[in-house]
């Protein structure tokens, strides 16, 4: 589910400058110039029947098996002439303490290199033999081996699979030739504002803990990490009851088989053996980490002493959302970025089929990118703000989803000297998703937006490799997979009532309730942002955030 839905709510943009820089008349109040655009997402409600979800359109029928040491198997059939391959590891950069800081950026870069079995030149060939696509990810909540390949070849790419992760070598040559690679990526990331501050959103929002942790190796980790680091780190996280294997288009009972065989004789790692981690250097540094310390790492002078991360601590803690606000101050961008969010919802959450009919709903984009019916030219943010503000460049909605939190706000740009009312912008929009009178959501915005939402389910698992991943993640997350005809009855089932409850409980802070967050909201910009200080008294103007009262 965590996969469709994602991959559901992510925006199709197209960056695209303005030929020209038009008058705009700033002389009518923000405020009422907004309320005279609500009008614009007031609509009749469409009569006609919605479609309900046809039994007949069921999709395939997984499968999922338990090993004897925990390794699940998790399988779909489904007809064509190729089949699709994943290992999904329950490790990323939230189980990340400050001595592994990045090292799940840089595994996913050293796999399919030598191991024990295989040298680099050889692991290479065999790929090549075995044909189709393979490749590596890691996220904040896994690190996938994931291949697109004919049936036949399953058995030699899932052998290939399980050599990589259970006996790599990794090299000194392996390790640095990776280390350049990635400080060039860290830079282009450094360079592009829409890229570097949805990773910032998340230092800022979960400070100093778990989703905070940056998916981005920091400079100063980069340059002192060791092959020891990358390998204490493998025999940490590496566990079978954290494994999931994952098929499309496959035998259920002959993937079984083949998994028991290169995964079945992995030990499972008493939690008792694990010893607590000596903490005591750590608690010598200065307390005052700081946003820029977590995402730049330690100091050159730092102590490379390789430690054991502590298991048991580091799994089991939960995200806590924190907020904050962090503006840097840079002229030489030609446009401000703001991002304004809230802690969102997990995926185990009921009301996230509503959430994501929400950040569908508000839509958005970038200026001149409206396309046609179907790519979000009637959402609400290109509706209310992108047609009726010149200055403004881009503004979107998005909502991260993650085991147990989450982020849903607005990001915009506009150009230098709009910021204030970039930001006003933003937070009324925010505000009218509670309304349930003028300006709050319509029946037939809502019944739109639902439907956008279940096609694009629909559509994206057409792919055999989104398909996979969403096995594969969902089993990882769940245990087993939510039925695509179950997402979308629950799609179908969401109302306007409920729209209103849960913008209520986002925008209100209220999510914290639940899971020991601190309500606040995050604050992210970029650009000319000295007007921006304060941003905190715009909301409570338009009773949003912890004060909020309805």
């Amino acid at each position: 589910m965590s996969n469709q839905l994602r991959t559901a709510m992510a925006p199709l943009v197209r960056r695209v400058l303005p030929l020209s820089r038009r008058t705009n008349s700033t002389a009518a109040p923000l405020v009422s110039r907004l309320n005279k655009h609500q009008q614009a997402s007031e609509e009749i409600p469409s009569k006609r029947p919605v479609p309900q979800p046809n039994s007949a359109n069921k999709g395939p029928a997984s499968r999922v098996t338990t090993l004897a040491n925990g390794v699940r198997v998790a399988t779909e059939d489904s007809q064509g002439h190729f089949a699709a391959l994943g290992v999904y590891v329950d490790a990323g950069s939230r189980y990340e303490d400050e001595y592994t800081r990045g090292v799940s950026h840089i595994l996913d870069r050293l796999a399919f290199k030598s191991t024990k079995n295989r040298t680099s030149e050889a692991m290479m060939a065999d790929l090549e033999a075995a044909g189709g696509n393979v490749m590596c990810s890691s996220s904040r909540e896994s690190i996938m081996y994931q291949s697109a390949l004919l049936p036949q070849d399953l058995p030699k790419m899932l052998a290939i699979m399980a050599d990589t992760i259970r006996n790599p070598v990794v090299t000194k040559d392996e390790l640095e030739e990776q280390q350049v690679s990635a400080g060039h990526e860290i830079q282009e990331y450094w360079s592009k504002p829409e890229m570097i501050l949805p990773e910032l959103l998340h230092t800022v929002a979960y400070k100093d803990n778990t989703l905070g942790n940056p998916l981005l190796c920091p400079m100063e980790n980069l340059e002192a990490m060791t092959t020891e680091n990358v390998k204490t780190y493998i025999n940490t996280w590496y566990r079978p009851e954290r494994i999931v294997v994952s098929a499309v288009g496959a035998d259920h009972d002959g993937v079984v088989e083949l998994t028991e065989k290169l995964f079945g004789d992995m030990k499972t790692s008493s939690s008792e053996s694990n010893q607590d981690t000596d903490t005591s250097a750590a608690s010598k540094e200065d307390s005052k980490s700081g946003i820029f310390k977590s995402l730049f790492g330690k100091s050159k002078s730092s102590s490379p002493t390789v430690l054991t991360p502590d298991f048991n601590a580091l799994s089991r803690q939960p995200a806590k959302y924190t907020g904050g606000t962090l503006l840097i101050e840079d002229d030489t961008q030609p446009f401000t970025h703001l991002f304004v969010g809230f802690e969102g919802l997990s995926i185990h959450d009921e009301d996230i089929y509503a959430l994501a009919t929400l950040q569908l709903l508000m839509g958005g984009g970038s200026s001149f990118s409206a396309g046609g019916p179907g790519k979000g030219m009637y959402s609400r943010l290109f509706s209310n703000v992108l047609n009726h503000y010149n200055w403004i460049e881009s503004c979107m909605s998005f909502n991260h989803c993650y085991s147990d939190s989450g982020l849903f706000g607005i990001s915009g740009s506009c150009y230098p000297g709009y910021e204030s009312m970039l930001l006003e912008v933003i937070v009324r929009e925010l505000e009218l998703t509670t309304r349930t009178g003028r300006g709050g959501i319509l029946q037939g915005e809502l019944d739109r937006a639902k439907n956008q939402l279940r096609s694009s389910v629909l559509m994206n698992l057409e792919s055999k490799m989104v398909q996979l991943e969403d096995l594969g993640r969902q089993v990882q997350v769940h245990g087993y997979k939510v039925p695509v005809e179950e997402l979308c009855a629950k799609i179908e089932n969401v109302t306007q009532q409920d729209m209103v409850r849960v913008a209520r409980r986002v925008f209100g802070g209220q999510v914290g309730l639940m899971t020991g967050g601190s309500g606040e909201v995050t604050i992210v910009g970029q650009g000319l942002t000295k007007s921006l200080e304060g941003a905190e008294n715009v909301l409570q103007k338009y009773g949003l955030g912890k004060t909020a009262k309805w």
